[in-house]
């Protein structure tokens, strides 16, 4: 299924996983995944290293696994530490795989690893992708810039070519306010960047986990939310009830204010996923009926 064209028709619902580590067999993501899809996502996207790592076949099995459960899948695809060459050999395995959806990222810059220059951009990639077959091209968006961005507008500016390029709908870093996600999506508006865009969210278990994505993606924390994370640190069920309330407050809100999807950061975490899941899922059914 071409996931663009659920957002003529839906508010669309998604959930974003990852590979296990390369010291646990590729099983261990299955229960996960079989919880998961009790909660009828219309896709899931599955992680893929920046730095070809070994994990990334274990990406493509998933990402069929996936398949076969009856949900859509979406594949990472980052670009930053591979030739065009890998690349085409990994489009060619995708399209073996029946898989249609793939998220084009630059990938972060790893200082151990020397990038290699077929593709500086996401952009570059996403053009790449669109003349070797025919996929669903998703990308990136940072509501509080890239951290390689000078500004928002040459943030904004290089958002655009890779919508040019053809990525026909984008999902947002996570972020923990809203007003800085309005902000941006305004931006985009103006910019001329009309396809869909799904606001990232990821609910809040660890605190030391948050601090770490927080510190990767520059995402701003509001005074509501270090209050949470101060008050709860050391009690780790009550940060996670917290943080799940947090995270259905932010996307009710979002719901509210029109948004074109939310796509849950679910760490592999199902019981978070569900509980946001349970709660919100009422309002997405009769967002748009």
């Amino acid at each position: 299924m071409n996931i663009r064209t659920l957002f003529d028709k839906k508010t669309v619902f998604s959930f974003e996983i990852f590979p296990p580590k390369k010291t646990s067999p590729v099983e261990v993501i299955y229960n996960t995944l079989d919880e998961l899809s009790d909660l009828t996502p219309d896709f899931i996207s599955v992680t893929f290293s920046a730095g070809g790592s070994s994990n990334n076949s274990h990406a493509l099995e998933i990402a069929s696994r996936i398949k076969d459960m009856g949900i859509t899948p979406m594949l990472h695809l980052p670009c930053i530490n591979y030739t065009k060459e890998e690349i085409t050999a990994t489009l060619e395995e995708v399209k073996k795989r029946g898989i249609e959806n793939l998220l084009a990222l630059r990938g972060d810059i790893n200082p151990d690893i020397p990038p290699k220059n077929d593709f500086r951009y996401a952009s570059d990639l996403v053009e790449f992708i669109k003349q070797n077959g025919e996929f669903d091209i998703a990308g990136a968006c940072y509501p509080e810039i890239h951290p390689d961005a000078d500004s928002m507008i040459e943030d904004i500016r290089n958002l655009r070519k890779k919508v040019d390029a053809g990525a026909s709908h984008l999902i947002s870093q996570l972020f923990f306010d809203n007003e800085s996600f309005y902000a941006f999506r305004e931006k985009a508006m103006l910019a001329g960047i009309e396809v869909p865009i799904e606001a990232g969210i990821m609910p809040v278990v660890n605190k030391k986990q948050i601090e770490r994505m927080v510190t990767t993606c520059g995402a701003s924390l509001p005074q509501k939310f270090v209050r949470i994370m101060t008050k709860y640190e050391h009690n780790p069920e009550a940060l996670r009830d917290a943080g799940i309330a947090y995270a259905i407050s932010q996307i009710i809100d979002l719901l509210a204010s029109g948004v074109d999807g939310i796509h849950l950061y679910t760490m592999n975490n199902p019981y978070v996923a569900r509980k946001i899941s349970e709660a919100v899922s009422g309002i997405i059914k009769h967002d748009k009926a």
